[in-house]
């Protein structure tokens, strides 16, 4: 009899003490009767009844994310493949929800996600589809957060992480976006060397204007001068003519330039008239040229 009553105490106190059980924290346990939903048992040290009662199974409280690639064709016939990243957790209080109503939720939440890309990006065209990549990911959100809230889900948030689209419109939109590049920067140098030879020859015409202004300062101040210079010569030289005066000069001037070409060691030469009285020929020319023009401009 002692045998069996410590037999049976030894089984009592197993069964007392398996009964025991702790939930971790982020994470409640459904406890079941007979197969039938009893509670939901809080993380901590918890108790059931031995033998009657049974742990059915844990849901994490925790944020998951779920992972998807989605392909489908915009409006303009583009194939592109969309990653998506859904980021959901369960309800606390509809934990019975989420462990009894689906058997597989990632393959729930992608189907509702396909149905909702699918609504969206075949009616929008490629460039609209890169413009409203946040716009896709808040109606996918959106549309998940109504159909999941029935089964104890909470969509935390929804990420369209990239959209890809074929390999050979990517490099055709490369080729079309290196080419714009292109055309703009001929555009840009084309108006720089515009810039240049319109300032160059703002500088040309600038520096022609200055020129030609020095010398007609140039030649006004030798006639200026050589006005002087006659008046006093015939202040000195009573009955002296302008002429003479003018011939004199150049006579002058002449035996200057052979002075300043004989002592030059690198003049090369040169065939003048030998006689000075060409010297008068030459004035008599210049004047007679001076007189006709003057004779053609009235």
């Amino acid at each position: 009899m002692i045998v069996v009553f410590g037999i049976l105490l030894f089984i009592a106190l197993v069964l007392v003490l398996s009964s025991f059980y702790t939930v971790r924290t982020a994470e409640v346990a459904i406890i079941t009767r007979f197969g039938k939903f009893l509670r939901i048992a809080l993380p901590g040290l918890n108790w059931k009844m031995p033998l009657i009662d049974t742990v059915a199974g844990r849901v994490s409280l925790r944020v998951n994310q779920i992972t998807l690639t989605m392909e489908t064709k915009t409006k303009d016939n583009v194939f592109v493949t969309i990653p998506i990243s859904v980021q959901a957790r369960v309800r606390e209080e509809k934990a019975f929800d989420a462990f009894y109503k689906l058997s597989d939720p990632i393959a729930q939440i992608k189907s509702y996600v396909e149905q909702v890309i699918l609504g969206h990006v075949p009616s929008m065209t490629l460039d609209e589809v890169f413009a409203s990549q946040s716009g896709i990911a808040l109606a996918v959100k959106k549309e998940l957060d109504v159909d999941m809230s029935e089964f104890g889900y909470e969509i935390v948030n929804v990420l369209v992480t990239d959209i890809i689209p074929d390999s050979k419109v990517k490099s055709a939109m490369n080729d079309i976006n290196a080419a714009q590049r292109e055309q703009v920067a001929a555009n840009a140098r084309g108006e720089s060397e515009k810039i240049l030879v319109v300032k160059k020859a703002e500088a040309e015409a600038e520096s022609k204007a200055l020129q030609g202004q020095g010398t007609a300062n140039q030649r006004k101040a030798i006639i200026e001068g050589l006005q002087s210079s006659i008046e006093q010569f015939q202040k000195v030289v009573t009955g002296a003519s302008a002429s003479d005066v003018m011939q004199l000069v150049l006579v002058t001037q002449y035996f200057d330039t052979l002075k300043s070409i004989g002592e030059s060691n690198k003049t090369n030469t040169l065939f003048l008239t030998h006689s000075p009285g060409a010297v008068k020929e030459v004035s008599q020319q210049l004047m007679e040229s001076i007189l006709g023009s003057a004779k053609v401009g009235n």
